[in-house]
């Protein structure tokens, strides 16, 4: 009911009633996030699972030679960068099934869900960087030659990217 004795401000709610809905908005999804929470819902998340897939499975790593950095010789993927990702996939119980091919052919293998990561010659500054997800550079990895070298991974599987950058800001100096 409206008190016709006190003049109301056009286009507003009365008072007080903004406030107390914002206050129930507020209780609503501060609850409903934390039902999420109890559900397993991790953040950062992988919408894919991919995080989950690997830990005591198999990683699946596309390989572009790139000089001392990555090497490939006669299909056996190795160099101061693939020994980071072995490292990698040891610390979450994985093995790693190499794919050696063109940074293309490791681009789309990324966005089709046929790769977790692709490794060679890649910075922070890919070209690739509108079509998959791109790790910071990590300029103290050795033979890199001072470029700031990077790992790719399909676009929204953060929780793999933060996983993988956490053991990569372990293992290389900065």
């Amino acid at each position: 009911m409206i008190d016709a004795a006190r003049p109301r401000r056009a286009g507003r709610a009365p008072i007080g009633s903004t406030g107390a809905a914002r206050t129930i908005l507020a209780f609503a999804l501060a609850g409903g996030l934390a039902g999420l929470t109890g559900c397993g819902l991790s953040i950062p998340a992988d919408p894919d699972g991919t995080l989950d897939r690997i830990t005591g499975g198999e990683l699946r790593v596309g390989a572009s030679p790139s000089g001392d950095l990555v090497v490939v010789d006669r299909g056996e993927v190795t160099g101061p960068l693939a020994d980071l990702i072995e490292g990698f996939a040891r610390e979450h119980d994985a093995t790693v099934r190499w794919a050696v091919d063109s940074e293309e052919d490791l681009v789309a293998g990324l966005e089709s869900g046929k790769l977790d990561l692709a490794i060679g010659g890649m910075t922070a500054a890919t070209p690739w960087s509108d079509r998959v997800s791109v790790t910071r550079g990590y300029p103290g990895v050795p033979e890199s030659g001072g470029a700031d070298t990077a790992v790719l991974l399909p676009l929204g599987e953060n929780g793999l990217q933060a996983a993988l950058e956490t053991y990569l800001d372990g293992e290389v100096s900065r």
